[in-house]
């Protein structure tokens, strides 16, 4: 199973970028979509997650600016980014919980990272 994500760039403060993440690979179950991000200088940190039920979480920084959402016929998964501000400037990578064919036990997969930069 491999991830490939996409969608970084650069934007002035207040706009809007949409980041995309496909999964390849045989696949049996789904277990959880997390988008994650690496501000420079910085530990990973969680951004957000959907889950296979749909349930989603979020963290405090980013609640009412940003939305995940996932299309399961496509093997992929978004993350809408609204009203960045330049702290949201980081790596983001996407992180993939799933059961691969012809196995019962999940893993994780991480995507290669995808470049955010948020000017002021």
């Amino acid at each position: 199973v491999q991830l490939q994500a996409s969608g970084g760039g650069l934007v002035q403060s207040g706009g809007s970028l949409r980041l995309s993440c496909t999964a390849s690979g045989s696949i049996s179950r789904i277990n959880a979509m997390t988008w994650y991000r690496q501000p420079p200088g910085k530990q990973r940190e969680l951004v957000a997650t959907i889950t296979d039920g749909g349930g989603t979480i979020y963290a405090d920084s980013v609640k009412g600016r940003f939305t995940v959402s996932r299309d399961n016929a496509k093997n992929s998964f978004y993350l809408l980014m609204n009203n960045l501000k330049p702290d949201d400037t980081a790596v983001y990578y996407c992180n993939l919980i799933a059961v691969p064919g012809a196995s019962f036990v999940p893993r994780t997969y991480w995507g290669q990272g995808t470049q955010v930069t948020v000017s002021s």
